[in-house]
């Protein structure tokens, strides 16, 4: 085996430059005999930046070496917006120049006719050890168009040396515990000269993300996903209600008013700074807490998002994630679905969660192994309960139509937060709009 070379390596600067990343921007594993009777070569577009593109290379070279054959790595533009578009114009021209796509979580439906079905070259035995919800969200169509990669899920931070300060065992369990232990605490860090200090930060600015934490706070209040599994538009009900006017009370009470702006970042900066008592994010933000310079280094800890209010109340944390497809026009289905079962193997995802990397596994199994649990990045063991709980949203059943669903919804729940109107006249226009959308169906 030939060591891997550079042939060309361009960077993503927007859709043109990436448009030629696909025809010449990559990175070769050398080939070798395969076992079907030659070397072939599977090209993989994934790994934007960072520590995933390398993790990636390394992981696509092991597999080149075990099979004999050759995988060149094609990097994406960094946008997830821009990305989707240079797949969807890759894939309409039917091109056989990529074999494995790295897919959203939310792109299955949207992407999934021109992906093979999986089912028919992983065995199901090896296809239940990912996480159940995860590959329910990757099924479309009865056919399983990805393979979960790594996973994401919305999460709840919390000082831990400030519940312990105003004499909390431990972080709260609903969203009403949430409010009283944020205003207990707010009050006390202002009194004592903090007058920066918020009780909850999160991201309530009108995009995507909002539709993540508004999800939460309806699903896990008993008021569904706004979109049922079998279609049904479900977001105008008393437990949605009741859940976005809880939320918009939140603002300038033990949110900032800022807050209806927020985006990931804004909610971190305002938490990393030591000004926040619990913050709703995403993972990633747990090790940029936990650097050197860090305020709250050693202060902060991680758990599921709190349960509703109401009698149906459940844990929810929004799913995020990538996962691994091969696309129909591939020349070699079969080894590029080899090369995906290779890198979401249990071995691969276990060295992908270990130092120097922190990828969140999809697999159950690797968040008991004793090595992860010993490691440095031994955070991680404790967020299994959180995607056994993920929800996902509605992109499955509503097929090329999320984004429209997703843009309605999160315009609805903005509308709320920022005084437009009330959360019950918001949703009885928002189950009239995606009746709107959804037409004569999904």
């Amino acid at each position: 085996m030939k060591r891997w070379k550079w042939v060309t390596m361009v960077s993503a600067m927007g859709l043109l430059f990436a448009t030629a990343l696909f025809a010449g921007g990559q990175k070769e594993g050398a080939a070798g005999a395969s076992a079907t009777g030659g070397p072939v070569t599977i090209h993989i577009a994934g790994g934007a930046v960072g520590n995933e593109l390398q993790a990636l290379e390394a992981e696509s070279a092991a597999w080149a070496k075990e099979s004999g054959n050759k995988v060149v790595v094609v990097t994406t533009p960094n946008s997830t917006t821009d990305r989707l578009a240079l797949f969807q114009q890759q894939l309409a021209a039917g091109s056989s120049s990529i074999d494995v796509y790295q897919i959203d979580v939310v792109w299955p439906s949207i992407l999934g006719d021109y992906f093979i079905d999986l089912s028919r070259y992983i065995p199901q035995s090896d296809i239940s050890q990912f996480f159940p919800r995860i590959i329910k969200n990757d099924t479309s169509g009865g056919k399983l168009i990805a393979i979960p990669w790594f996973t994401d899920a919305g999460l709840l931070f919390y000082r831990t040396d400030l519940l312990a300060k105003y004499g909390f065992s431990g972080p709260p369990k609903t969203w009403a515990e949430l409010e009283q232990m944020a205003q207990r605490i707010q009050a006390g860090e202002r009194q004592a000269g903090n007058s920066d200090f918020w009780g909850f930060v999160w991201q309530g600015n009108a995009y995507e993300g909002l539709t993540c934490d508004a999800l939460e706070w309806i699903f896990s209040n008993g008021g569904g996903t706004i979109v049922s599994d079998t279609g049904a538009i479900s977001v105008d009900n008393p437990q949605a209600v009741a859940a976005v006017k809880m939320a918009a009370s939140w603002v300038n009470t033990i949110s900032p008013p800022g807050v209806t702006s927020y985006m990931e970042e804004d909610a971190r900066g305002v938490w990393q700074a030591g000004n926040a008592a619990f913050m709703r994010n995403w993972p990633y933000a747990y090790q940029l807490g936990e650097s050197a310079d860090s305020p709250i280094k050693g202060k902060f800890d991680i758990t599921a998002l709190p349960k509703g209010n109401g009698p149906d109340a459940q844990g929810a944390d929004t799913l995020g994630g990538w996962n691994l497809a091969v696309s129909r026009f591939s020349k070699s289905p079969k080894d590029a679905a080899s090369l995906v079962q290779y890198l979401t193997s249990e071995k691969v995802e276990l060295e992908r969660a270990m130092p120097p990397y922190s990828f969140l596994p999809t697999r159950p199994a690797v968040y008991r192994d004793p090595a992860l649990a010993g490691s440095s990045n031994a955070f991680i063991v404790k967020l299994l309960p959180v995607f056994e709980n993920a929800i996902a949203r509605p992109s499955t059943v509503t097929k090329d139509k999320y984004n429209q669903v997703s843009s309605a919804f999160w315009t609805a729940v903005h509308n709320v937060l920022t005084g437009q109107q009330s959360a019950s006249d918001a949703m009885k226009a928002l189950q009239g709009q995606l009746e709107s959308i959804k037409g004569s169906g999904w």
